[in-house]
């Protein structure tokens, strides 16, 4: 099986999420895709999350009746700080050794990687799928020190759109793999804003994610 690991703090889960998991899944023909809602995500700060337990709902609203997608709670469920490296290591020993893991990232959280907990194991246990992002380029990979030499062509390929997927052996045996994919306009923080000033978000995310944030009142 190979499945994609989605995370984020879908705070909230938009239409854009959906595209880039969807995208992802058919250029790598993953057989199936799982969000990771945070619970108490180290990098980014907390005041404008609603509760865990709604955004988990939401991602299941968001999610309902695409069988290829799922959720995973491994995150919401540890009272501590939830570092990536130790959702991996959970996920191996639920999913069993027959599970071939692809963690989805944007560009732009990609280039943080450094500063995250234990990131050259990170990436050695799973490959991971950098997505293009407004903004970041992939040529930015070649400063890097945790990657090994990377042609600069390919990356220059990519920011071009000349070039769709790059794929980058690791010493490890997995594998960086980088793809552009169409740029997406709606960003949560923005969704987060029309709410608090009462405008509309229609089109922005899945109506019954619209239905059950007005439902409970969230964001305002």
């Amino acid at each position: 099986m190979r499945i994609g690991l989605f995370g984020g703090t879908f705070n909230p889960i938009h239409r854009c999420h959906l595209e880039a998991a969807g995208e992802t899944r058919n250029r790598l023909r993953l057989d199936r895709v799982l969000f990771i809602p945070t619970g108490d995500p180290p990098h980014k700060p907390t005041a404008s999350l609603v509760p865990a337990s709604h955004r988990l709902q939401m991602v299941k609203l968001a999610i309902a009746g695409q069988p290829a997608f799922g959720v995973s709670e491994v995150e919401i469920r540890r009272p501590s700080k939830s570092y990536s490296i130790d959702t991996i290591h959970e996920l191996q020993k639920e999913l069993g050794p027959d599970a071939e893991l692809f963690f989805i990232i944007g560009l732009d959280a990609f280039l943080d990687l450094p500063t995250w907990k234990q990131a050259p194991d990170l990436l050695r246990a799973c490959h991971f799928v950098v997505l293009s992002r407004p903004g970041a380029q992939f040529a930015s990979l070649l400063k890097m020190s945790l990657l090994p030499a990377i042609d600069r062509a390919p990356l220059i390929a990519l920011d071009t759109q000349r070039a769709l997927q790059v794929d980058v052996s690791l010493p490890s045996g997995t594998r960086l793999i980088l793809l552009w994919i169409p740029p997406c306009p709606v960003s949560a923080s923005e969704i987060r804003s029309h709410l608090a000033r009462g405008r509309a978000i229609s089109n922005l995310l899945p109506a019954p994610v619209e239905s059950y944030i007005m439902q409970h009142n969230l964001y305002r």
